[in-house]
């Protein structure tokens, strides 16, 4: 279970981390193990289709396909700097003051860690 999921369902689950976390343990898992796995959707048929020794399924039943996550991609991600350059701001998100002051810590936390690489 990815830990953005509702607090609700994640506390049911039997393993919690992020994406990283999710694909290692799926790696990890033994063939002919089942996996229901709560995450976004694109993720969850990437590694169905990586591990067909394995079953993986997407969690929720009654699929909202989140088109937006297709956005994260490196044309939707030009659009945006070159926008920004010109000094326009496409696709602005805006949330309550308390929930974006908890963001920032969480974000300062990531961007603290020491960054990691692979060895290729």
């Amino acid at each position: 279970m990815h830990p953005e999921c509702r607090h609700d369902v994640v506390l049911k689950a039997d393993y919690v981390g992020s994406t990283e976390y999710i694909i290692n343990t799926l790696n990890a898992a033994p063939a002919g193990s089942s996996w229901a796995v709560g995450t976004e959707l694109n993720l969850v048929r990437r590694l169905a289709d990586q591990h067909p020794d394995k079953r993986i399924v997407f969690l929720e039943k009654t699929v909202c396909y989140c088109a937006t996550m297709n956005r994260i991609d490196l044309p939707h991600l030009v659009h945006s700097l070159e926008s920004l350059v010109r000094g326009e701001v496409v696709n602005q998100i805006t949330v309550e003051e308390h929930v974006a002051a908890n963001a920032r810590i969480a974000l300062d936390r990531m961007l603290a860690l020491p960054s990691v690489t692979s060895a290729t």
